[in-house]
């Protein structure tokens, strides 16, 4: 777990010192960092997340790269709706909900469509349907 704690916040850092961009992997994807609460703990916890642009609103992925469970960041915002996000040098405060029927449905298809290792993600998670998240601005 320390490695991926590791690895994020290397994340975290580069997109705060490059205006919201990233590199490597990342290169040219819409990132955010997701703040949210912890279920459990009541503390802090940052993600760095892929979105897509959903009208005003911004739409993330608890695909945990395909694992057959969801993300802890997506129970926090279950458990506690309200969070905020760095997007590009802009700190929003968002209301989470998430998105089901054919909203999901147009969103997600799009997310593979525009990034197709969501399609592998999907694959992968082991008949888990993916949540999508749509992050409203308060």
């Amino acid at each position: 777990m320390a490695d991926f704690n590791e690895w994020n916040q290397q994340i975290i850092t580069e997109f705060r010192e490059n205006g919201g961009k990233c590199g490597g992997m990342f290169e040219g994807a819409p990132m955010l960092i997701l703040h949210s609460t912890g279920a459990k703990s009541g503390l802090e916890r940052l993600n760095p997340l892929m979105y897509q642009q959903a009208g005003d609103a911004w739409a993330i992925f608890a695909s945990k790269a395909g694992a057959p469970t969801n993300p802890d960041w997506f129970h926090n915002l279950v458990a506690q709706a309200n969070a905020s996000i760095e997007v590009g040098t802009d700190t929003v405060a968002v209301r989470a909900r998430v998105a089901e029927g054919d909203e999901r449905q147009q969103i997600w298809s799009a997310q593979k469509v525009a990034w197709p290792q969501f399609a592998g993600y999907e694959e992968s998670a082991e008949g888990r349907v993916i949540p999508v998240v749509v992050l409203e601005k308060t």
